[in-house]
């Protein structure tokens, strides 16, 4: 069985990648997705607060002006602790890189055009095979409009690519009102790939201590459907590389990814779960798979489940939904 791939240009000997995740804060944890079969390593994000108030502590220490502000140190709590600072996140991925002989693809999370975009090519300068744009942004500002939210996004992808020559992802929400418009406005602005999707942590609320909770689930396989329904849909209008990033969590969810349209399948709350060595089980699962449906190659299974061949991919899916609500009111 064939299971080769090619994501962001990188050949891969399979789909299947560690997504970002703390599994790879650690050279040992790292060796051990590499032994497990890895295909390739995100590194957790290094994010633009903490790009800013490095930048900002610095600035204050060095330019102690009466009128200097230090806002962006109050972006997150003054407790607020992050694995790696900057130079820190530099220093490690430098190390990941010599530790190991698959791609390491470092991240950037962010949401505005700024001084943050500079850590791109220190990133491809400490050895990256390539970079993950990791765009959160929620839009609670009124005034923003949804144009000025895919523009900033856009100036992002435009900036980055300017400045280096690393293959280059984008992360995206799901959220968007026109998706496959704003897809292929990221790939005219230089995206290499696409990686379907982030994942928006929500708060809870207790209602007799009046604070909000933090959590962080993991995700689960209700989570894929959406993220098939988009490579399915975008894999027959873009050239750019897809990625399916949230619900996978056995060898059958990764066989459907690739027959949706994806290049590359990264998996992280499985892994959390159940430890670097499911990696080489899900492999397996996808070889014993392919035997037993005769498929001799992913290149031949990718995308034969899209909407490429439906001339109207709205009104497929429009039908879909009324016929699913109607049987469901007549049961």
């Amino acid at each position: 069985m064939n299971l080769s791939t090619r994501y962001l240009g990188l050949d891969l000997p399979h789909p299947l990648i560690a997504g970002a995740s703390p599994l790879a804060d650690h050279i040992n944890t790292v060796r051990e997705l590499e032994d497990a079969g890895a295909a390739a390593i995100v590194l957790r994000s290094l994010f633009e607060e903490q790009i800013t108030r490095e930048q900002t502590s610095a600035f204050l220490n060095t330019e102690p002006h009466n009128e200097s502000s230090a806002e962006a140190l109050t972006y997150f709590p003054a407790r607020q602790s992050f694995a790696f600072g900057p130079e820190e996140y530099l220093n490690h991925l430098a190390r990941v890189k010599a530790a190991v002989n698959i791609p390491v693809i470092a991240s950037l999370n962010g949401s505005t055009p700024g001084g943050w975009l500079d850590y791109a090519p220190l990133i491809e300068s400490a050895g990256a095979d390539a970079l993950e744009l990791n765009v959160y942004r929620l839009a609670f500002d009124p005034s923003l409009s949804s144009q000025d939210v895919e523009r900033e996004a856009v100036d992002i992808v435009r900036e980055v690519r300017r400045t280096v020559r690393l293959p280059l992802s984008v992360k995206l929400s799901p959220f968007y009102s026109s998706l496959a418009h704003f897809a292929g406005e990221l790939e005219q602005a230089g995206a290499s790939g696409l990686v379907l999707f982030n994942r928006f942590y929500q708060p809870d609320i207790d209602p007799e201590a009046l604070e909000l909770n933090r959590g962080l689930s993991l995700s689960d396989q209700r989570e894929l459907p959406l993220r098939l329904r988009w490579l399915g849909a975008l894999s027959s209008q873009v050239k750019a590389s897809l990625a399916v990033s949230g619900g996978i969590h056995d060898s059958r969810d990764a066989i459907k990814a690739v027959m949706a349209g994806a290049h590359a399948v990264q998996v992280v709350s499985a892994l959390l779960e159940k430890g670097p060595g499911h990696l080489s089980v899900l492999r397996q699962g996808m070889i014993d798979w392919m035997r037993e449906f005769e498929w001799e190659s992913l290149d031949s299974m990718r995308g034969n489940m899209n909407l490429k061949r439906c001339p109207n991919p709205a009104a497929y899916e429009r039908a879909n939904y009324v016929q699913m609500l109607q049987g469901w009111r007549n049961r």
